[in-house]
């Protein structure tokens, strides 16, 4: 049986203001099976800079979305450290950890995750509420409008998702992201299921987002993707394989 393992709390580095955004130190994640311990993760030492766009190139099951899970404090490491914005993610509790992630990530999954008894504008406004950011409704609305139309489909805001297309519920999820104006985004396969020019259009969306200073870390299986963003990691077996420049990942 594994233990969470974490270095003491002198040993923890302590960013400055021209550190990393995202800074992960030996991290690891097991799970226990019938077998014994799986390493899921098996030290992945990781730093992006503000205003990055990072890809994590890799097969079904090499650890995308196990690491995106740790980046945005879903799920608990069993050892290492991660310091996001100068804050120990790994050593918050959960009431502490919920309240980080609400005002300081936008996580972005492969098949939307929306409410589909909400609209579209309903459904971006939801951080909003978790966070009691935004007072009233009316600015909470109003703040979902803008963001649909920073995404480009103001005029989904009041319909269901299963009236938008799958590309337009995906923008839906952007809008959603971006929410409570969040440090950085983790997209986990966020084209994986959608048509290749759909996919173009919304990747063409996070390319907007990273001019205008934000920071986005991507899982991808799709290098011609992959190749449009300003830095390529290779992921296999648990372990970081590469750090590349989209140029010398093809």
């Amino acid at each position: 049986m594994f233990k969470q393992l974490f270095r003491s709390e002198t040993a923890v580095s302590t960013p400055t203001a021209n550190g990393p955004l995202i800074d992960l130190r030996g991290v690891k994640k097991a799970y226990q099976t019938p077998a014994g311990d799986f390493f899921a993760l098996k030290g992945i030492d990781l730093q992006i800079e503000r205003g990055e766009f990072v890809a994590l190139l890799g097969k079904s099951g090499a650890g995308k979305s196990t690491l995106i899970n740790m980046m945005t404090g879903i799920d608990e490491l069993t050892a290492g450290e991660i310091v996001i914005g100068g804050q120990a993610v790994h050593r918050m509790s959960e009431s502490r950890l919920t309240t980080w992630r609400g005002h300081n990530v936008g996580v972005i999954f492969q098949f939307f995750q929306l409410m589909p008894m909400l609209t579209c504008a309903q459904n971006v406004m939801l951080p909003m509420d978790f966070a009691n950011l935004y007072k009233t409704p009316k600015e909470r609305y109003e703040r979902a409008v803008y963001l649909l139309e920073q995404v480009d489909i103001p005029e989904q805001a009041d319909k269901l998702p299963s009236a938008v297309s799958g590309g337009q519920r995906q923008r839906v999820a952007i809008a959603r992201a971006l929410a409570n104006d969040p440090d950085f985004l983790a997209a986990d396969e966020p084209t994986g299921s959608l048509d290749s020019k759909t996919a173009d259009a919304v990747f063409g969306v996070f390319e907007k987002l990273v001019d205008e200073g934000k920071t986005i870390f991507m899982a991808t299986h799709d290098r011609e993707l992959a190749s449009r963003v300003s830095r390529v990691m290779h992921i296999a077996d648990g372990k970081i394989e590469s750090q590349l420049l989209p140029a010398e990942s093809r």
